[in-house]
């Protein structure tokens, strides 16, 4: 690390009393809607799972002993542009051959929660049943506004900012090269990070290519591409609703869900169900304590206000950047649970894509969902590219 450099500080968060007595009060004393006989999930949330999970939220959740687990994973903060940014950064353990530094981008409604369990089956595959010689040193930042990063007091950022940070970022840890990848905001942030320090980037993986742009003809587009936009458009009328909020009030929305947990839990918990690979019934996917060490993080932190303006910057992102193809090696790997997941044809349309799979398991959240599964897409994915530092 040059000298010059900000040093990285160890950084380990502990909730105060009050603040959990505070959260649990709130629970106890939320006021609940109706809603019409066997609705179920049908109008959003519903609202008998969301009692259960709030009553276990209040009364048996213990957030230190998930705080404790958080612990585990080796965490620091340091100033990059003007803002203090968390991030965990866990280095290989045992490597049996050349270590790739992997910078890993989470999306909403999340934070470096979704790599949390994942991270040791990349820095210690050997650990787990794989090849020692697959092993990464890995960096999951959370954007700024997410998490434990701090909250911009000016203009929110773009992905295209953010991707500037990360760059920054690996610097600051002394990578030159390293490998990206990321899902949902963490797919179009890995993809500037390919576009714009394509000398730094060796490769960039993502589990899906975000909502389509089309800069160009629509009569350009091959059947199947036409096919998926229709798709899109149809999802986007029937579950884009909380993105519209996002891209235009998210200030409106924010007063409410910082203020009241149950209503936080409503929102978060719809997303979850939703968009994993569940079949309906989340907690396939996520246990009540995944589930609410989640929505704590966003609580404790303050940040689903500062979380959704990150909308209303992407959607100001130029119609110019968004047309970008991504020349430097891409992997994309399509959960078979995940939302508007697009044909090949738009993949390499987009990207140079050089390995495109479909796993049989796991949604939009693949890493906490599927983690071995997903390391062993991103071991495969990056395993040419070792050499490439």
């Amino acid at each position: 690390m040059p000298d010059s450099a900000p040093r990285p500080e160890p950084f380990t968060p502990q909730a105060s009393p009050s603040a959990l007595e505070d959260l649990r009060a709130r629970l106890r004393a939320t006021r609940w809607p109706d809603s019409p006989e066997d609705a179920g999930w049908s109008l959003g949330t519903d609202v008998g799972y969301l009692r259960e999970l709030v009553a276990y939220w209040a009364d048996e959740f213990d957030w230190p002993a998930q705080e404790a687990a958080l612990a585990r994973l080796p965490r620091f903060r340091v100033p990059v542009g003007g803002l203090g940014i968390h991030f965990v950064h866990a280095r290989a353990t045992a490597p049996a051959g050349p270590v790739l530094p992997l910078v890993l981008c989470h999306g909403w409604p999340d934070s470096f929660w979704r790599y949390a369990k994942v991270v040791p089956l990349l820095t210690d595959p050997g650990a787990h049943g794989a090849d020692p010689a697959d092993a990464f040193d890995v960096v999951v930042p959370d954007m700024p506004g997410y998490g434990y990063s701090d909250r911009p007091t000016g203009p929110p950022l773009d992905s295209v900012s953010v991707a500037g940070l990360w760059a920054r970022l690996m610097g600051i840890l002394g990578y030159e090269r390293f490998g990206a990848a990321g899902g949902d905001v963490g797919s179009h942030v890995s993809r500037y990070l390919a576009l714009d320090h394509p000398d730094r980037v060796v490769a960039v993986h993502r589990t899906d290519a975000g909502l389509p742009v089309l800069t160009g003809d629509p009569a350009d587009l091959a059947p199947d591409e036409r096919a998926w936009f229709d798709g899109v458009a149809s999802w986007g009328a029937t579950e884009g609703a909380y993105a519209a909020m996002h891209r235009t009030k998210p200030q409106t929305a924010a007063f409410g869900l910082t203020d009241s947990p149950a209503g936080l839990a409503a929102w978060i918990v719809e997303k979850l169900r939703g968009w994993s690979d569940c079949d309906g019934e989340i907690e396939r996917s996520f246990t009540k304590d995944e589930i609410l060490t989640n929505v704590t993080l966003y609580w404790l932190t303050e940040t689903i206000g500062s979380s959704m303006r990150m909308y209303s910057a992407n959607a100001a992102i130029p119609p110019a950047q968004l047309a970008r193809r991504v020349e430097v090696p891409s992997g994309f790997s399509l959960f078979q649970g995940d939302i508007v997941r697009p044909p090949r044809a738009w993949i390499d349309r987009t990207a140079n894509a050089v390995r495109v799979t479909e796993p049989e398991r796991g949604g939009h959240f693949a890493p906490f969902e599927e983690p071995e599964l997903y390391a062993e897409e991103l071991r495969a994915f990056f395993r040419p590219y070792r050499d490439a530092k």
